[in-house]
């Protein structure tokens, strides 16, 4: 097994229903490792930056709009097989097409949704990077080197 870094972020409807904390304990229960985490208020520049695969795609504006909304958390998460682990635990992005046991499928309910989806964006509470590349540009895009703590696992013995 392949030890791999990804990035999460909570979007803002999972914010604002105040689930993060379910939502982080679902990736720790699978032995993934938090070493990077932040909350923060993404603005349209920074939106852009982050979805540039999709500015120029017709559902973008919802996407930003979303987005920007309210705070998000950003994670780095570290384990055996992270990339694919963290896919298939977030599930589909369409919540109604999300199975039950995934995030999306316990947690994105379709009554969240808003009936526009094409302009405002579907609320679906959670990103995760799709690919090696994506994980190493988003989380370059969210968190310096200096904001990755991948060694805190010797300092508990310190205190304890």
């Amino acid at each position: 097994m392949t030890i791999q870094r990804t990035f999460v972020m909570i979007k803002p409807d999972g914010v604002q229903r105040q689930i993060v904390g379910e939502i982080i304990s679902r990736f720790e229960k699978v032995g993934l490792k938090i070493i990077g985490m932040k909350f923060i208020h993404v603005d349209s520049d920074f939106s852009k930056k982050h979805y540039s695969d999709h500015v120029e795609k017709p559902f973008y504006a919802g996407l930003e709009d979303l987005l920007v909304s309210g705070p998000v958390v950003a994670l780095v998460l570290e384990g055996a097989e992270a990339i694919a682990l963290v896919r298939k635990m977030v599930g589909s992005t369409a919540p109604s097409g999300a199975a039950p046991g995934t995030i999306r499928g316990d947690y994105a309910h379709m009554s969240y949704a808003r009936a526009d989806e094409k302009k405002i964006g579907v609320p679906n509470l959670i990103h995760a990077s799709d690919s090696e590349e994506s994980a190493k540009k988003e989380m370059g895009l969210w968190f310096s080197e200096a904001e990755i703590y991948d060694n805190y696992d010797t300092v508990h013995s310190k205190f304890m």
